[in-house]
């Protein structure tokens, strides 16, 4: 049995975050960091240019072998988080190893959902979540002249890029009707669609698989498709099962408060395990990007460590930029008001599109495909609210120059 004052489980961007807060006021107290992989830290972000061959692993790791032992760090390697006993606060993890913790955060992000397709579980089939995942995909592309992925999601255009641009043929399968759907609206993701298209990827949507049998896929219409290599890219969702019995409350995700604090004593979670409130919409969710994931995990550390300065989780702001074919689209906050006013600029021939939403004089979300804005300041007008009233027709003139302008003042 190890013994400590700290315990993170799950050494990405919220872990490393809250990490970073509980050193700044407390550096010598008995902190364990423990991952499942055998890995130094990485951001799963850098998993499609692993599969590129753009990034050797090697270099990519969030932090290295020397920063745990200055930070006096027991880090864990290939310690996977199996139970908990939150009346002991005790963790066991694979092997049967335990830690007695006084103070626990669940940094453990989420895993591939697996679609229940008749004859998946019995064919071969990459994912693309982990850094092995990254380097077992990219070995299987090295053979492979077809490939078929299931999902056109952030994870399944990225990969199918990488594939097409290896030599594959790869069609992907959307069971809904456009690439991203849950970032950008069907005039946004068309500008996408041409340039995937364009690059000989093939793109099947509104139909869904109905069996997977050897090296082929059955829709729903009869029609097959067959491929050398198949990739799940359906989404993700956090893996909970290490609470079962715990009474920590879940939905679909772990549920915790403005402090990312669980319903259990003692116990934080933080990044994509996590549930919190939404700023914008009504409820709770699993905002499931990076920079959410830093900010709750910089809150749960200051909490977990009694930093006076923490200030509570405002909700998310989702927000993601997605490169592909050296365009850029960006995502920021909400796309659709029902009450509110959006300007609308697109050029189909430039492929150039951009949204602006506004409820009563405040930015309410922006899409952007191949215009210069700068997603970042977006996302603080957002959570400032900040009134644009008065300078309205310039920044839907240029949301970029005027953005930073106000920034610059409001950061002063």
């Amino acid at each position: 049995m190890q013994d400590c004052t700290y315990l993170i489980v799950g050494s990405s961007h919220a872990g490393l975050t809250a990490l970073d807060a509980i050193r700044m006021i407390d550096p010598e107290a008995p902190l364990i960091m423990a991952t499942r992989e055998d890995h130094l830290p990485y951001s799963p972000t850098v998993l499609p240019y692993v599969v590129s061959g753009r990034s050797i692993p090697k270099k990519v790791a969030l932090r290295d072998e020397d920063y745990f032992k200055r930070q006096n760090v027991a880090f864990l390697r290939n310690a996977e988080l199996k139970s908990l006993d939150v009346a002991a606060s005790t963790a066991r993890f694979e092997g049967g190893a335990n830690v007695r913790y006084e103070k626990l955060l669940l940094a453990t992000g989420a895993q591939p959902s697996i679609p229940p397709i008749p004859g998946l579980k019995d064919a071969f089939f990459h994912v693309l979540r982990t850094m092995d995942d990254a380097l077992n995909l990219k070995s299987a592309m090295g053979s492979a002249k077809s490939a078929l992925v299931l999902g056109a999601g952030l994870i399944g255009t990225h990969a199918a890029e990488n594939m097409a641009e290896a030599g594959v043929k790869v069609t992907i399968v959307e069971a809904k009707g456009q690439v991203l759907p849950g970032y950008f609206d069907k005039d946004a993701s068309a500008l996408i669609e041409t340039a995937f298209r364009k690059h000989g990827i093939a793109l099947e949507f509104g139909r869904s698989v109905k069996e997977i049998k050897q090296g082929r896929a059955v829709l729903e219409d009869g029609a097959e498709l067959p491929f050398d290599l198949l990739l799940i890219a359906t989404g993700v969702r956090p893996q909970l099962s290490f609470l079962d019995g715990t009474g920590v409350k879940t939905a679909n995700g772990i549920m915790v408060d403005e402090m990312q604090r669980t319903s259990a004593a003692n116990v934080w979670a933080a990044g994509d395990c996590a549930e919190a409130r939404m700023f914008q919409a009504q409820g709770t969710g699993v905002a499931g990007i990076l920079p959410i994931a830093v900010e709750q995990g910089r809150i749960a550390g200051q909490a977990m460590v009694g930093d006076h300065g923490v200030k509570a989780f405002p909700g998310s702001v989702l927000l993601n930029t997605y490169s592909f074919f050296g365009q850029q689209a960006i995502s920021v906050g909400i796309g659709e008001v029902a009450d509110g006013e959006t300007c609308l600029r697109i050029d189909e021939a430039a492929g150039t599109y951009l949204k602006i939403v506004l409820k009563d004089g405040k930015l309410m979300g922006v899409a952007s495909v191949n215009n210069p804005i700068d997603p970042g300041i977006l996302w603080q007008l957002i959570l400032r609210r900040t009134d644009l009233s008065e300078v309205k027709d310039r920044f839907l003139a240029d949301p970029k120059a005027v953005g930073r302008m106000l920034m610059s003042r409001l950061w002063r």
